[in-house]
């Protein structure tokens, strides 16, 4: 069986700029898609020289891996004409090997059309990620959304018409104006649809977003003191675990449910440390032993393409240690958890003096070798992980 290999592409562009959004994206004039494309699949075309020129040493086991997903995300690439998004498939599919079992599309439901998802279908994207976030209009106003409600219903009567049949839905917990009951409402309206996938993140708090920024400087700006509390959002996380699971969706990671067979198998790549490259502005790879990420500005990105380089902004050749702390961080963010047994044997180190005070601390639990975090520790994940590295 060959090695598999998944395949990232970034489109850093966006209609409208969230107001919690810390991504390097833009908003763009529509005349700059065509030339990013280029770009882009010229990295495709030419990715092994450029990496030599750049110093990023990939195994040899590349050169036969097959691809098996595709993962197009962004930013908002449903922005794309559809003759764009067929050009970068193609670029793939003609520059390495394919054996394509899962196309995604990050999609924002206005920018839906029937014509669109017929072109995504016959071009073998076979899966939707929406950036649903709240089926309260109030709160999608105050995000900065430029979707309603409606939107979502329409748009996803439409990728069923095309016959796209995985779909998945995004939720925020903790955006302004949100109270129990309309979390509550959020999560019935999306039954009601009943996408295949379902992600809830919680609402993250940083100077990189407008949001963020004006949170930190006590501001009042993109409803910034109608936020939920901390333990409202751990709440509303902990009321969407027990809803989903009644609804028939598998937690299979802290922030993802699937109904069965229905993972999404290209981020299972990230969360099992396996082997990916991303083509695009800011797009990051993983070989196995090393970590790069191209530059974030799509002109600069542009630039260098046009004149033969690829511009890695970030590069790391990972240490064993920080190999071993990447297995135990990713394997915990599943729900079925890590095997000592393996992690000892694979690293030659013991690692089980870690878990022994995180479980008196009840924050894992443990079946033999097998440990996951505990089932009431998931909304504050991170925390956990923290003590993990001490």
């Amino acid at each position: 069986m060959k090695n598999r290999l998944g395949i990232y592409i970034q489109v850093p562009f966006c209609q409208t700029k969230c107001t919690y959004c810390n991504f390097h994206t833009g908003v763009v004039s529509s005349a700059r898609f065509a030339p990013y494309v280029d770009a882009v699949c010229r990295e495709i075309a030419t990715h092994r020289a450029l990496y030599a020129a750049a110093g990023v040493t990939v195994p040899e086991t590349f050169t036969d891996a097959m691809v098996d997903t595709v993962y197009i995300g962004g930013g908002t690439p449903s922005l794309l004409d559809p003759a764009l998004l067929n050009r970068l498939l193609n670029a793939v599919r003609t520059h390495l090997l394919t054996d394509l079992k899962e196309v995604t599309l990050e999609a924002d439901p206005e920018t839906i059309t029937p014509e669109k998802a017929c072109a995504w279908a016959h071009a073998g994207i076979n899966r939707i990620s929406f950036g649903v976030q709240s089926f309260s209009d109030r709160e999608l106003a105050a995000s900065g959304r430029m979707h309603r409600t409606a939107d979502v219903y329409r748009s996803s009567a439409i990728l069923r018409d095309a016959g796209i049949t995985s779909i998945s839905f995004d939720l925020i917990a903790g955006l302004a104006h949100q109270t129990r009951d309309t979390w509550q409402s959020s999560l019935d309206e999306l039954a009601k649809l009943a996408p295949e996938h379902v992600s809830i993140y919680l609402l993250e708090i940083d100077e990189g977003s407008h949001l963020g920024g004006e949170v930190l400087r006590g501001g009042s700006k993109y409803s910034a003191r109608e936020l939920p509390k901390e333990d409202e959002m751990a709440e509303f996380y902990e009321t969407a675990c027990i809803f989903l699971h009644e609804a028939g969706y598998r937690h299979y990671e802290i922030s993802n449910w699937a109904k069965p067979g229905f993972e999404s198998q290209h981020n299972l790549k990230y969360w099992r440390r396996e082997p990916y490259l991303g083509f695009g502005a800011g797009a990051h790879s993983f070989s196995g032993t090393e970590r790069w990420a191209n530059a974030h500005d799509a002109a600069a990105y542009v630039n260098a393409l046009q004149a033969g380089r690829l511009p890695i902004e970030q590069y790391e050749l990972l240490t064993r240690n920080g190999a071993l702390e990447e297995e135990l961080f990713l394997g915990l963010r599943q729900l079925d958890g890590i095997d000592l047994r393996i992690i000892e044997s694979q690293y030659g180190v013991a690692v089980d003096a870690r878990f022994e005070r995180l479980g008196v601390a009840g924050l894992i639990e443990r079946q033999g070798s097998i440990v996951r975090l505990a089932p009431n520790k998931l909304s504050v994940s991170n925390e956990v992980f923290v003590e993990l590295m001490k």
